[in-house]
Order: structure tokens, then sequence, then C-alpha cells
């Protein structure tokens, strides 16, 4: 079996994994990261950064080309159907970058995996965990790859390997939480009568829709929907659209990509187990509510990536400890919030939602309430960072 040592092992090379190792990059630290899948995906799953996270990884050489390829939307707005409900600006924001970024996360994982490149890191892949064994001087991983078995020796060990987490289960951290139900998502082309610099949420008595556009005229959707076929085809969409959007002629022209998605709400236990730490999806799981997944586990990554060079520059491990309560509680308050905009949002009996559109309609008059909204769902209130 072959056998290596290193600094820091991280698992998993989505947005979260790739954003610790740039942060180790950029600090000199010594790392490796490997992935068990052979390429990186080519599908856009998450699809929005917000401006705290864009502030977080202004550090790491990445902001400007995320933004060079991504898409700047200023507006949200919730419709029920053709009336206006509630609206915020993200250009009000007190950010450097008062915008929402709409970059599918397949385009930002190639930026990061690029920069690290830069830097002198490559991923390392196919290359499957397979256990972990603590040892007195750190961590002993277990790895099979198309070579052979692989031994890896780590001072630590980053779960970085979403939801269905491997490092998670070595280290024996409880997942608690429950299941939403199904919804479907699709990347579209398509004609579409609302300006491109807004993200459309739609109630209807039939569920919620959600509009957002993207670069090379694409659009993503996703809709609460119980029954969703697991490959949704171009008329599932359409239909949708038809039911839930604006009044009017939406012609969807192509199909580029669906799925269907249960949504999970589940929070880990502790993010530290001595050596081994979680991030991302293998630490917390959430309803898309806000788009708020994917930039939770970036601005994990950048604080553990800051907290790990700390403590190998010397300072005592109790930073550690300090990364793991404070992203723990930073996630909590994001499903805290998104729970209660999913449950919000899907509300079935028909006085319930009247009285919803009511109170959010009265809310939307209020100018302060507007602003505390973007500044949440930007992650720039202490409430939700």
């Amino acid at each position: 079996m072959a056998a290596f040592s290193t600094n820091i092992l991280i698992v998993g090379a989505g947005p979260t994994g790739l954003t610790t190792a740039l942060g180790l990059a950029q600090r000199g630290i010594e790392f490796r990261i490997i992935d068990a899948l052979p390429e990186a995906q080519n599908t856009s799953r998450a699809a929005v950064i917000h401006a705290a996270t864009l502030e977080s990884l202004r550090g790491l050489g990445i902001v400007e080309h995320l933004i060079g390829q991504g898409m700047k939307v200023r507006h949200f707005r919730v419709r029920d159907h053709a009336t206006l409900l509630f609206e915020t600006d993200f250009s009000l924001l007190p950010s450097a970058t008062p915008f929402a970024l709409m970059i599918p996360q397949d385009e930002s994982e190639q930026l990061l995996i690029r920069q690290l490149d830069i830097l002198g890191h490559k991923v390392v892949r196919p290359l499957r965990l397979i256990r972990l064994a603590s040892a007195s001087d750190g961590i002993r991983a277990a790895c099979e790859g198309p070579g052979g078995y692989l031994a890896i020796k780590a001072r630590y060990v980053v779960g970085a390997d979403g939801q269905k987490s491997q490092v998670r289960s070595e280290a024996a951290i409880g997942f608690p939480g429950e299941t939403y139900g199904s919804f479907l998502l699709a990347d579209v082309r398509m004609s579409w009568p609302i300006p491109k610099d807004e993200v459309s949420l739609f109630f209807s008595e039939e569920g919620t829709l959600v509009v957002a556009p993207m670069s090379k005229n694409r659009y993503r959707v996703v809709a609460q929907l119980a029954d969703a076929p697991s490959e949704p085809g171009l008329q599932d969409v359409q239909k949708l659209i038809e039911a839930r959007g604006p009044p009017g002629e939406v012609e969807v022209k192509e199909l580029l990509w669906g799925s269907r998605f249960q949504v999970h709400h589940r929070l880990a236990e502790r993010f530290r187990a001595g050596a081994i730490l979680l991030a991302g999806d293998a630490a917390h799981v959430h309803s898309p509510a806000g788009g708020q997944g994917m930039n939770l586990g970036i601005r994990d990554g950048v604080a553990l990536s800051r907290a790990l060079a700390q403590v190998l520059g010397g300072t005592s491990e109790a930073v550690l400890d300090s990364f793991a309560q404070e992203r723990r509680e930073a996630a909590a308050r994001i499903l805290t919030m998104t729970d209660r905009l999913t449950r919000v949002a899907t509300l079935t009996n028909p006085r319930a939602r009247w009285i919803r559109n009511r109170l959010i309609a009265l809310a939307g008059g209020l100018p302060h309430v507007r602003r505390s909204v973007a500044k949440r769902l930007a992650g720039l209130e202490r409430s939700v960072s």
C-alpha cells in the first residue's frame, strides 16, 4: 500500500473544500485535497453567491474572476402571480459588492480549481476515503483509487464531502434533522417577461416557484412539487411556469439540465472531533430558500483555513474549538431562517396563504424591513453570518 504524509487532508472538492484549500494555499500551508469523483461535476446546482460571501473571499484572489463570469442581480421580488407583494434592492447594501452574483456552481468550482492550480495545487481524484483511524500524531486515512489503496497520515482531516459525508460517519458525529419533501430544479432558456436583474419568488395555490437569471441567457427554475419527476422534461417546466408564474406567454425553449431533489434540514451535533473538522454540507444542509447553502459552506471554508493556519503557526488549538462553535452557531441561525422561509412559502391552507400575503405586502411597505431582508439574504446581518 502506497503512503504519504500531509499537514491537512481535505476530503471533498466542492466549493467548501476548494475554498479551504485555497485559503491554505494562499498562506503557504501544506495540504492535500482529494475527491471521489473522477472529474468535477458539470451541472449548475447552487447558483448564487451573496455579498457577504464575496467579501469573505476577498483575500483569496478569486472575487474579480467570479464577478467577471457571473451576472449581477440587484432585486428580489415576491409575487402572487401578477400581484407584487414584496421587493428589496441589493444595490443599497453596505457592501463593496452590492448585489447577488448569479453564477452556476460548476463555473465557480472551475474558477476555484484554476486559482488553486496557479498556486501549485491540484485535486487528487478519483480517490475515495474508506476509513479514518486516530493516532498519537494525528489521523490515518485509508483511501482507494484506480492505483489501489493509499494510506495518508495527516495532522488534521477536513470533512467537506457533502451531506452523505464519510468523514462525519467515521468520526461518529450525529446528523439529526428532517426532510421537507420533493422539489424540481431545472436550468432552461426561455422567453421571460421580467427583467434580468431580478430573482422572482412566486406564490400560488399549487405551490412556490423561483426563477433566477443566469449568464448565457439561462434561467434557474426551482419549484416545490410533491411528485416531481426524477428527470423533468421541458413540458414539466412549462406547465409549472404556466400554473404558478406571471401572466402572459412564457415559452420554455430549451431544457439544459433538470433534476429532482429532497430538501433536508440537518445540523451536525458538532463540527469538531479531535483532529477531524466538518464544513459545508457535511456539517449542515437545509432548504434552498434564500440561496444560502453554498454561501454558508464557502464561509466555513474561509474561516477553517484561517483557523488551521493559526494552529499550524503555533496558536492554541482552542482556535479550532472557536471555529467549530462559531460556525455551528452561524449554521443554526441559517437553518432557522430557511426553515421559517420554507414553511411560510409552502403553506397549503387558503386562509393561511391569504393572511401570509397580506402581512408580506404590509411589511413590504416599510423601508427598514426591505433593507433588513436584503441584509439577511446577503449574509450581512450578524444573525445569519
